[in-house]
């Protein structure tokens, strides 16, 4: 009886002992993870990529749909008249800015520099006398907003 008895107290420590140690193991894995670099740069990089999903510039929701109409009339355009510049918005902008303003990137809708530099060379035309330097500052939102309240009418045009 004795024996039996020793040993079930020796399996119930190991057992005791192996659920602690687990424990302790996934807790500091998952402290360890949170505070590493990677975890950092893996939860920024998934928050600018939705903060970066719409990006209006400043600019009001009629104000976007005022692009988002002209975007449609003639630059390919095919998403909702929502007030909400996303991707597909941009990406019919950015087909815009390569046909007439030297946009040399990508159609890929992300406003980066390359973007905005050549939203700038447009945005002469409504205002804008700042620096091309592909920085949407105060002057370029505000040359964007003239934009837009030209449009769909007397803005982004086809030829």
């Amino acid at each position: 009886m004795r024996p039996n008895a020793l040993t079930r107290t020796v399996i119930s420590l190991t057992t005791a002992a192996a659920v602690g140690l687990t424990a302790a193991t996934v807790a500091g894995a998952g402290t360890s993870f949170a505070a590493s670099p990677q975890a950092a740069e893996t939860a920024a990089s998934t928050q600018d990529v939705s903060v970066a999903a719409v990006n209006n510039l400043g600019l009001s929701s009629a104000q976007a749909k005022n692009v988002q109409r002209a975007l449609k009339a003639r630059w390919g355009y095919n998403d909702a008249i929502d007030g909400q510049l996303g991707t597909n918005s941009w990406k019919a902008m950015q087909r815009f800015l390569k046909k007439k303003y030297s946009y040399k990137d990508s159609i890929d809708g992300i406003v980066g520099t390359n973007t905005v530099t050549a939203l700038q060379r447009y945005l002469y035309y409504f205002g804008y006398n700042g620096y091309l330097d592909g920085i949407a500052g105060s002057e370029t939102r505000a040359a964007f907003k003239n934009m837009s309240d030209s449009c769909p009418d007397h803005c982004l045009p086809s030829t």
